[in-house]
């Protein structure tokens, strides 16, 4: 294979497998006709009984000995070649479209054939054709798909997609893949994937065991965790206690308490040191404020913002909080590295976090917190890589009512935010863009903004590059009735009289990113108010999204309406999307392709 390195570089593959699933975009069916195939190409043996040349196309008369009948030929824009190979007496091979015109059989655009009762394959790849025949030819076989662990009737269906029969390629062309086939692929593919991601899957030594007693800090809380709570810190104890170190990503809906576990995980750490970076100013002051109120007081805590003293020490402190501004800070070693909501962080700063997590061969412990669960198929894939942990029960029962309204239904949602705004509760407008655009057929913030400052008092406006947007959210939350902005508000601002947030034109963002913003009300058990205002007279997806609360629910319904490829970015940061396998339907095909791989070894 080390003369070939270079080919399977440039095709981005590394097994046989790969190759395997490198399948033909088309076949060329050189089979000699036995009858007439009408509307489809056939390939014949003709004797050339006669030519006319005319300035557009060379009108030719065939005797077709493979059927025995007379044929009329045409070649449209013929050049110098086709008067040369169609010459009278000639008796040739060919290959064209056969129709049926006035009671006679044309044959449109005859090609001369070298070879017949061949098929051949066409593949569409960075390599010319012939490099990538030479190759299938060279390395597909029963032996090298065996030693893949393959079985074998996945290699009998991939070799015949590569090595056709006359019977497969009619069938293809008459009615595609069979069921049979497709399964295979679905099989290979991500068996293929399952596999590359194994050889990932590294393990590194911890630089210490966590062990701290956490039994009196719990006892202290003044109210009791939930189960999914308590379960996750069991987990991640687990974890503290092995010589290898933990990478676990804890999944919860908003509101689902992964604060407590935070906190829970810092005294398991102490006396190591412990970091949580989290993507806002205002998420940071939010787990600050709770950290101050329930972590014991002999974990000394600071917090490290953008405004933030750039000369303090850190390293008299125990437990560490803050936004990308760590980065950019003399930091000590850690032992704990904790980051809230990974994917809102760029390239290069995660890069930045992982490298807080090194200590030459070894790595402090590494728990990711995400407040959009992913679906269980990806959890499946990727639970080489990490480890899982949820949290589906709320300490509050969430009581959200969640209603599509048009733009008749308008005067009836401002007098319910009248309604709302006496019993002291606020309301958030969510805009789908800052400035006016004409793509879009809805208002933006700066067009909608003066009829709710207008209508109404104590109205806050803001947007994510807005400079003081922390300062307004913090305002908004102590004095505001309405909240006019956009998504900025998904992520890390508690609001606790929250009651009613209105989404416009929401068939713009993901089913996760509604679920996110439509969590933000209803925090403490209040009665909530989502409203999803859109153009569109009918949309399943939206009515899907009203009928379903659970997170995880949302997370496998956005599987269904997107690509998967969307779902591994936010949370793997992997573009990888499959050809064949269905995220949202082959979780037992995902399951077969898994106990295969453990089988292995």
């Amino acid at each position: 294979m080390n003369s070939d390195t270079k080919y399977f570089k440039k095709l981005g593959i590394g097994s046989f497998t790969e190759l395997a699933l490198l399948i033909p975009k088309s076949y060329e069916n050189n089979f000699i006709s036995k009858t007439p195939q009408l509307n489809q190409e056939n390939s014949i043996e003709v004797k050339v009984l006669s030519t006319h040349r005319s300035p557009k196309a060379l009108s030719i008369k065939f005797f077709s000995t493979s059927w025995n009948e007379k044929i009329d030929a045409v070649v449209f824009r013929p050049s110098a070649y086709h008067s040369k190979v169609f010459k009278a007496e000639e008796t040739l091979h060919v290959k064209g479209k056969i129709l049926w015109n006035n009671g006679y059989i044309q044959m449109q655009q005859p090609k001369v054939l070298k070879e017949i009762n061949t098929i051949k394959t066409k593949y569409k790849t960075a390599l010319p054709n012939a490099i990538v025949q030479k190759l299938v030819k060279k390395y597909l076989n029963v032996h090298n798909l065996e030693k893949e662990g393959l079985d074998s009737g996945s290699i009998e269906n991939l070799l015949l997609l590569h090595f056709p029969t006359l019977h497969f390629v009619i069938d293809f062309f008459q009615n595609g893949y069979s069921k049979d086939i497709i399964k295979t692929l679905k099989f290979v593919e991500i068996y293929a994937y399952l596999k590359s991601l194994s050889k990932k899957s590294i393990k590194y030594k911890a630089k210490n065991r966590l062990d701290s007693n956490i039994k009196d800090f719990i006892k202290n809380l003044p109210f009791k965790l939930t189960g999914d709570q308590a379960k996750c810190i069991e987990e991640i104890k687990h974890d503290f206690r092995s010589d290898f170190a933990a990478k676990r990503l804890i999944m919860g809906d908003v509101g689902c308490g992964k604060t407590m576990v935070i906190l829970a995980s810092v005294v398991m750490a102490y006396p190591k040191r412990a970091v949580l970076m989290v993507p806002t100013t205002v998420l940071a002051n939010q787990i600050y404020e709770e950290t101050k109120r329930f972590l014991p007081l002999h974990v000394e805590t600071t917090l490290v913002v953008q405004k933030s003293k750039k000369d303090e020490d850190l390293t008299k402190f125990d437990f560490i909080i803050g936004t990308h501004a760590l980065l950019f800070r003399e930091l000590p070693q850690f032992d704990l590295v904790m980051v809230d909501e990974q994917h809102r962080f760029g390239t290069a700063q995660r890069a930045l976090i992982a490298n807080l997590a090194k200590d030459r061969d070894k790595r402090a412990h590494f728990l990711q917190f995400s407040a959009t669960p992913i679906p269980r198929t990806l959890s499946m894939m990727h639970s080489s890589l990490v480890d899982f942990s949820y949290i589906k029960e709320l300490p509050f029962k969430k009581d959200i009512d969640t209603k599509i309204i048009r733009k008749t239904e308008f005067a009836k949602l401002l007098e319910h935010i009248k309604n709302e705004i006496k019993q002291n509760h606020q309301t958030i407008i969510v805009y789908p863009l800052v400035e006016e655009s004409e793509m879009i057929d809805y208002q933006s913030i700066e067009e909608g903004r003066g009829f709710w400052e207008k209508n109404f008092k104590n109205v806050y406006v803001t947007f994510g590059k807005d400079k003081n947007k922390e300062e307004i959210l913090k305002e908004f939350a102590k004095n505001g009735d309405i909240l006019v902005s956009t998504t900025v508000i998904e992520v890390g601002i508690s609001l606790p009289s929250l009651s009613t947030i209105v989404l416009v034109a929401p068939e713009r963002l993901g089913l996760a990113s509604l679920h996110q913003l439509r969590g933000r009300v209803s925090r403490n058990g209040l009665k909530g108010y989502c409203y999803l205002y859109t153009n569109l007279q009918n949309s399943k997806r939206l009515e899907d999204f009203c009928k379903t609360e659970s997170g995880f629910d949302i997370a496998e319904l956005d599987l269904k309406y997107r690509e998967g490829g969307d779902m591994l970015k936010g949370v793997f940061q992997s573009g990888k999307s499959f050809e064949w396998f269905d995220m949202s339907e082959d979780e037992h095909i995902l399951k077969k392709a898994k106990d295969k791989l453990e089988e292995r070894g």
